[in-house]
């Protein structure tokens, strides 16, 4: 059998998660004049980032915003909401799969931008789009631990400048449609930043209870899809058919271990795509109207995904509700968490 056990966290909330939007709108339609050329000399129809993947449009950070700034904005908000000071944080983790560098880590300037004290622990945590959900796992295992009292997790991701460079790639004169399409992907990513903050359950009875769930890897699907600083190229089908049936694996394990999630109140997903979030809802029979979407509007933003999807989502949560956090990422991973609103 692929994939880990299944968790169960014994006293960690979330006290606050929150998103910062990137202010730039950028259609699809702005993306289809800049493919124009490419797109009429290889035959390909424009608006297939709207008819196929669903993406009417994505957002850009305005010149000068950094993603890392954009996090640290995130992560305030996250603390103010919270009601959580700054030298009160014992672990800040970052799981932004933008970097400028290899080192340092990219939490360093988090940190120090945030004002947290020298006895943080603070470091990058990578796994693609399912960084998030991953850093809350890891942190309330050591907030269960008594390790530590407070963390905060943050993203932000910035999708313009590997665009750009794709771009420049589709346009030269001897591109071909498989380039097209492997390239596809890149086009649906979207800027943005999240942040949250968890802590103690028991010191805080109004928060929102991290249960646990379930995670499987299924690594057999490592090259499905390659991102890096200048481009990411992924096999389209090939993800969404091995992420389905890794998504499915985890379904019926956790099932098997005692979770169950078939009536919640909320299915927040990872958002990528049409195709996806269709062929997810079908494969386990999620209800519909309970999975709310916001890739139209923001695009793929990574990591940081799920956590805005989540944050515009707790308007509308109330107290006893249950939500199912549902996240994949490149490699292949799956992480499925339930927190009890």
């Amino acid at each position: 059998m692929i994939g880990n056990a299944t968790f169960r966290h014994d006293n960690t909330a979330l006290l606050a998660v929150t998103s910062v939007e990137a202010p730039v709108v950028v259609s699809s339609a702005d993306f289809d004049e800049r493919l124009a050329s490419s797109l009429k000399r290889l035959r390909l129809s424009k608006r297939l980032l709207e008819r196929v993947a669903g993406v009417t449009e994505r957002r850009w950070w305005s010149p000068g915003t950094a993603f890392d700034d954009a996090a640290i904005e995130a992560g305030a908000k996250a603390l103010a909401e919270s009601g959580i000071e700054p030298g009160q944080i014992g672990l800040l983790i970052n799981t932004s799969v933008t970097r400028k560098n290899l080192e340092p880590s990219v939490a360093v300037k988090i940190h120090h931008g945030l004002g947290l004290p020298s006895s943080a622990m603070n470091f990058d945590l990578a796994n693609a789009c399912l960084g998030f959900v991953n850093g809350i796992t890891l942190a309330a295992n050591m907030i269960d631990s008594g390790q530590i009292k407070y963390a905060l997790i943050v993203a932000g991701e910035d999708a313009q400048g590997t665009q750009e460079a794709t771009f420049a790639r589709l346009n030269r004169p001897d591109s071909t449609r498989e380039d097209y399409l492997r390239e596809f992907a890149t086009l649906t990513l979207g800027s943005g930043a999240a942040a949250a903050v968890i802590g103690p359950a028991d010191e805080h009875p109004g928060a929102h209870r991290i249960l646990g769930g379930v995670s499987r890897a299924g690594t057999e699907h490592h090259e499905l899809c390659v991102g890096g600083v200048d481009g990411m190229f992924t096999d389209t089908k090939g993800l969404l058919d091995g992420g389905l049936e890794l998504v499915v694996n985890a379904w019926n394990e956790a099932h098997s271990n005692g979770w169950n999630w078939t009536a919640m109140d909320r299915y927040v997903t990872h958002q990528v795509s049409t195709s996806y979030t269709n062929a997810i809802i079908k494969a386990v029979n999620l209800v519909r109207d309970r999975v709310p979407i916001t890739f139209p509007h923001w695009g793929n933003v990574g990591p940081a995904s799920l956590p805005m999807t989540l944050a515009q989502e707790s308007q509308t949560l109330s107290r006893g509700d249950r939500v199912l956090c549902m996240g994949v990422g490149s490699g292949l991973n799956t992480t499925m968490m339930e927190i009890a609103w």
